[in-house]
């Protein structure tokens, strides 16, 4: 019986109607041949649990497959392992291609014969197409009689029950919002480069596997009181998309907290997960900005070169004009690393704006150059520092900033808040980060960048090696969030980024490897995929390739990781590095030297390493990694991104 988007699914035989899960068989137990339910049959007359075509009778009678109206395939498994019986306890009522009615007798079971056979005569009624046609099926256990109603199975939409669809921004928004659970469900909707991250008040009511199986949809993953659905490249259009229908979430500028009951991480390791994240995810907004810097100072750079006529002049008034459009990123980072933060913190973002703005005020900068030492105490001299091209004091500082405010709030009356918060919070803020946090965190900072830096060029070939064939790995795991906020620091500092300049082939090889993919491959779909894939890793993106395919192809990434290891290995041989935060081929402007423009060791190194990078890579995948015959794996469940909430 049909009603709306529901069919209802009947009792095969009188006995107890048992959940799947404490059937006694692993493989039906674990929902592997999808969802259904158990009944312990009383007697040996089985009924058809629902109206449809007859499909599949078994060469030993003890299973019936029945193809609904609606493209459901039933399939009813008379007891467990009695295959094996080769139908002798079976007498089958009806014939293939025959069609039955709900209720309509089609087979008898000796249960007795079963038993003498020490084996379960539990039927299973299972709904083997579950994933691509039903969003769920409630089961009604306990007794029951032939032909009562014990389950309901809900049918997915059209668009749910073929995803291999392509569907419209519109269409794609519309069908995500009703998998994580409803408009009702959704705190607030934030996103990075790639994901969509959902604040969900329950993450249960979330359809993990319809969404895994839409086509435009990459993966989804929990992680630390997010919800993220990985979309690609395409994650803006669709975010824009999500907000048109969801417009309340607009008034609103950072999520709201939300409680996980199932975060049983010890607390150390929560408190390292969430310094984590709350550091990557200040920065994720401000990766675009100086990504796009670090090119425009890559192009300057080349336009400067003698061999190409220095066709720009260091001192003319365009170059000034645009190396300072350039500059103003990195030298007013704090500034726009405060604001970020502070929204992430749900916080003021004007009063860390001010305060970043205090750390980089020129006079402070001059003042520091000419004496130095701002004061001492004892034998302790606090030192003025330049914190221009800073990044992680102003983090704390937007943390600090926080927790000031929300104190003032609490004691301060109404009345006063309005003035007295911020001029409180800045006064304190900037002078205990003038004063005791920034000097520390940046001498850290500074250090651990520089450090990293002799590391990877001390060691050659061998960190290059090691670094380019498993960087990509920490992108499956999401510790390459770790990475990032190094990376810029080490940029912001050092004007330089040796790390940067191996991980940029590693990008480039996971690209190679997936375009192997869509070369190779004879299948629409995935060309299309492959193709997309490819230019997104040859832009600094690759979650899309790793995601969409090569994760799914082992062989694939497993070869793009080799690329990487011999794009790395030259790197190291070259002792390349990179000069701004852009990887992948679009950021071969980051491989000049803006301050000596002809020096171009580490240009030369660049076009070598993708060179091999992508020759490596190609090649391996194309004799080793992909055929058209080969099954393509399910979605890889990613591990959980430390601290995303």
């Amino acid at each position: 019986m049909t009603e709306k988007n529901e069919i209802s699914v009947l009792a095969p035989a009188n006995g107890e109607v048992i959940a799947l899960s404490k059937t006694s068989d692993p493989i039906f137990s674990k929902g592997t041949m999808g969802q259904g339910f158990g009944l312990t049959p009383s007697d040996g007359e089985v009924v058809a649990p629902v109206s449809g075509k007859i499909s599949m009778i078994a060469e030993t009678k003890h299973a019936i497959g029945i193809t609904t109206d609606e493209g459901l395939e039933v399939l009813v498994h008379m007891g467990v392992d009695t295959v094996g019986l080769k139908g002798e306890p079976f007498e089958v009522l009806v014939k293939n291609d025959s069609y039955v009615e709900a209720g309509q007798d089609i087979a008898t079971m000796d249960l007795d014969f079963i038993k003498s056979k020490n084996l379960d005569t539990t039927i299973m009624v299972l709904i083997t197409n579950s994933n691509d046609k039903i969003d769920g099926l409630d089961v009604s256990e306990g007794p029951a009689k032939t032909g009562d109603v014990v389950a309901h199975a809900y049918l997915k939409t059209a668009e749910e029950a073929d995803p291999s669809k392509k569907l419209s921004y519109d269409e794609l928004a519309t069908f995500i919002i009703k998998n994580v659970g409803g408009k009702e469900n959704i705190n607030n909707l934030v996103h990075c480069i790639t994901r969509l991250r959902f604040y969900l008040k329950d993450e249960s009511k979330a359809n993990d596997d319809i969404l895994k199986n839409q086509r435009g949809i990459l993966d989804v993953m929990h992680a630390g009181g997010q919800y993220q659905v990985v979309i690609g490249n395409e994650v803006t259009n669709v975010f824009d998309a999500v907000m048109k229908q969801l417009p309340e979430l607009r008034d609103s500028d950072a999520p709201q907290p939300t409680n996980n009951e199932n975060d049983n991480r010890n607390p150390i390791s929560k408190a390292f997960g969430n310094l984590i994240g709350f550091i990557t995810g200040s920065m994720s907004p401000v990766i675009g900005v100086i990504a796009a810097s670090g090119i425009i100072k890559g192009l300057l750079a080349l336009l400067t070169l003698p061999q190409l006529g220095a066709l720009l002049n260091v001192k003319s008034p365009i170059y000034i004009t645009v190396s300072a459009m350039a500059d103003s990123a990195f030298f007013f980072l704090p500034v726009i690393v405060g604001f970020s933060a502070a929204k992430r913190l749900n916080s003021d973002p004007i009063i860390a704006a001010v305060i970043g703005g205090f750390l980089t005020y020129p006079q402070m900068i001059t003042w520091g150059q000419g004496f130095k030492t701002m004061f001492s105490l004892g034998s302790w001299n606090f030192q003025f520092l330049n914190y221009s091209y800073s990044i992680f004091p102003m983090i704390l500082a937007a943390w600090l900033a926080a927790k000031c405010e929300q104190w003032l709030k609490k004691v301060l009356p109404s009345y006063l808040q309005m003035i007295f918060v911020p001029l409180i919070t800045i006064l304190v803020v900037s002078t205990i980060t003038l004063v005791i946090t920034g000097p520390v965190i940046q001498g850290a900072a500074n250090g651990i960048a520089v450090f990293i830096n002799w590391l990877v060029s001390a060691s050659g070939w061998v960190g290059g090696l090691i670094i380019g064939a498993f960087y990509q790995l920490l992108v499956i795991f999401g510790l390459h969030w770790g990475v990032v906020p190094l990376v810029a620091q080490q940029i912001a500092g050092t004007g330089q980024s040796a790390l940067n300049a191996i991980i940029c082939s590693t990008m480039v090889a996971q690209g190679a490897a997936v375009l192997a993919v869509a070369v190779k491959s004879k299948k629409a779909d995935m060309k299309e995929l492959g193709i997309a894939a490819a230019i997104s890793a040859f832009c600094g993106v690759t979650e899309p390739a790793i995601y969409g395919i090569n994760l799914r192809y082992k062989k694939v990434f497993a070869s793009g990781c080799i690329g990487s290891a011999f794009g790395g290995l030259v790197t190291g041989l070259m002792h390349g590095t990179m000069f701004g935060f852009t990887g992948g081929l679009i950021g071969f402007s980051s491989f000049f030297n803006p301050k000596n423009p002809t020096d171009l060791n580490s240009f030369y190194a660049f076009l070598i390493a993708s060179a091999v990078s992508i020759v490596v890579a190609f090649i391996a995948t194309w004799v080793w990694g992909y055929n058209d015959n080969m099954t393509m794996g399910k979605k890889v469940a990613k591990k959980q991104r430390p601290g995303t909430k």
